[in-house]
């Protein structure tokens, strides 16, 4: 048995998942983890983003993708070598980038669990969207 435990502690950084589902927290802002909102351009304009989020639309209205443009956006907004955050509007959109980013890319990503309309709930500081 001690030799499973010992076993188990060495292989523990080993078996890190690159992919996490947590609330949105002061404790997330706090830690300063990049927070990446994929919603539309249509979603920020509508109920604003959290203060301090990168907005890299990743579907577009039309419900199309561009997976080239989105890498090139996000890897010249955020260390990707360090842990970032996604968030939509539910959590659905960002269970599925957060995957492919995760399993694909190695990219540690924390999906951000309930999206946006749960976030507001937990009182993330929101503010209008301001396009660049």
């Amino acid at each position: 048995m001690k030799y499973l435990i010992t076993l188990l502690l060495l292989l523990a950084p080993l078996l890190q998942a690159e992919y996490s589902l947590e609330p949105y927290s002061k404790s997330l802002a706090q830690k300063k983890v990049p927070i990446v909102d994929i919603r539309t351009v249509g979603e920020w304009k509508e109920s604003g983003i959290i203060k301090g989020a990168i907005p890299i639309q990743f579907f577009n209205e039309q419900g199309k993708y561009d997976i080239p443009a989105f890498l090139k956006a996000l890897n010249a907004s955020v260390d990707t070598t360090k842990p970032f955050a996604l968030i939509c509007h539910t959590g659905s959109r960002t269970k599925m980038v957060a995957q492919f980013l995760s399993d694909e890319l190695k990219y540690k990503v924390i999906d951000i669990q309930g999206g946006m309309a749960e976030a507001s709930k937990r009182h993330a500081p929101i503010v209008p969207y301001k396009a660049k």
